[in-house]
């Protein structure tokens, strides 16, 4: 027999049936092309429960997979991938473990223990390497874990710098790191696919979707009786989004259940690393690379992130609300908006606090909820 309860909550699953408050009708405007519904944040100063900042690892001309003969050691860079380094990490991963060859038993080092160490030692285990990873910092107090964690990757290089070479490792690697994320979708690892609404206003001729749609299902251009938002015209597509502080310690336990040596150690230079007994090397060190390897084209772009009470019926990304975004995570609802090139300070500012909250209320008041 149905209880009032079970029948209450059929009937509340009916969206085009189901009244709001005032008495409007919902209309697909306020769904998902997957079906979700689409709920207004809360977003207040109240109910934030904490806010950070990080360093994302630049280089104009991008990311620098290589490698490199240092007496008898073989150095492979595997780092700068600006703010595409969860996104890109198993596919710039696998193009550094391609350039070391297959293991056959023998050992190496990883330094490093952010996405791209982590991604790099466990795609090394699997060319049957023995890894062993040093690194000052394990998650969660790495940078990869203040990332936000959507797979778009985007923010990795300046179109004016970049050569055809990198062009193809760069695509490349995004293929790689599209399909493997897809088979990691799911609780364990804490990724899931999600709807997202890009506010920007560029032209189809000038944006990335556009330019890559094969990485971007249910990609349409929306007007405005279309989409619940306060604005003309909003951009859908589809990508994952990966939760750092679940996806990180389940590769490291992967790391681990396939043998792998974690070793706590700060380096002050690329002589201190070269000391190292292992003879390949995978230097994975994100923005330390600056310092350790004088590569003076690595800058550092300050990001900072406020985090709201969790909302399990917010399942949908918003980006381009004037500089600002939101993604709905399980460990809280994720406001962005900042990007300081140059800065290296890891201190939130209170102003910059204000500004991403104060806007996502201002937007989120004005978007239609016909179920708030």
């Amino acid at each position: 027999m149905t209880s009032r309860r079970e029948l209450l909550k059929a009937l509340g699953a009916l969206p085009l049936l189901g009244g709001c408050a005032t008495g409007g009708v919902t209309s697909p405007a306020n769904f998902t092309p997957s079906g979700s519904p689409l709920r207004r944040v809360k977003a207040s100063r109240e109910r934030v429960i904490r806010t950070i900042a990080g360093l994302r690892p630049f280089r104009r001309n991008g990311f620098r997979v290589s490698r490199e003969r240092r007496g008898a050691k073989s150095l492979i860079h595997n780092y700068g991938h600006g703010g595409g380094g969860i996104t890109l990490s198993w596919g710039t991963s696998s193009l550094a473990v391609e350039l070391a060859g297959a293991g056959n038993g023998r050992d190496c080092a990883v330094i490093g223990a952010g996405a791209m160490g982590l991604t790099t030692a466990r795609l090394a285990q699997d060319r049957g390497w023995n890894v062993r990873i040093y690194s000052k910092d394990l998650p969660p107090d790495t940078t990869s874990n203040v990332a936000g964690g959507q797979w778009s990757p985007t923010s990795v290089y300046e179109e004016e710098f970049v050569t055809p070479a990198f062009r193809g490792q760069f695509e490349r690697a995004m293929k790689i790191a599209y399909r493997h994320f897809q088979n990691l979708v799911g609780p364990r690892y804490g990724v899931r696919w999600i709807s997202n609404y890009n506010l920007s206003g560029e032209s189809t001729e000038n944006n990335f979707q556009h330019s890559y749609p094969d990485f971007y299902p249910q990609l349409r251009e929306l007007e405005r009786h279309e989409h619940p938002f306060p604005v003309d015209h909003v951009r859908h597509y589809d990508t994952m989004l990966v939760e750092p502080a679940v996806f990180l310690p389940a590769v490291m336990r992967d790391f681990f259940s396939a043998g792998g040596e974690i070793r706590r150690r700060e380096f002050a230079s690329a002589e201190d690393i070269l000391t190292l007994e292992e003879d390949c090397i995978f230097n994975c060190t994100g923005i330390g690379s600056r310092t350790l390897f004088g590569d003076e084209m690595l800058i550092p772009v300050k990001g900072q992130l406020s985090f709201l009470l969790p909302q399990e019926e917010v399942d949908y990304n918003i980006l381009g609300n004037g500089g600002l975004y939101m993604f709905p995570r399980s460990d809280g609802i994720l406001l962005g908006g900042t990007y300081e090139p140059g800065e290296w300070s890891l201190e939130p500012d209170p102003e910059a606090t204000l500004r991403i909250i104060d806007g996502h209320r201002a937007f989120f008041t004005a978007m239609q909820d016909p179920w708030a």
